[in-house]
């Protein structure tokens, strides 16, 4: 039988990426976990239907540029 409990993980955002993620739960009428429950569900959707859900050079440094 599949587990349906939710499963708390601990997790580390940017101080940016927190507030780019809470502008845009707030725009969808979301909580902040709920968004990225949203985003991360969303996320493995896509790799599902094509295999690819990043791009190539993930790995390499970014900036969020948010105003």
């Amino acid at each position: 039988m599949e587990d349906r409990k939710k499963k708390q993980i601990p997790l580390r955002l940017s101080a940016k990426l927190y507030d780019a993620i809470a502008a845009w739960a707030e725009d969808d009428f979301r909580s902040v976990n709920g968004q990225i429950e949203y985003l991360l569900t969303e996320c493995v959707k896509q790799r599902k239907k094509n295999g690819k859900y990043v791009p190539e050079n993930l790995d390499e440094p970014f900036e969020i540029d948010i105003k």
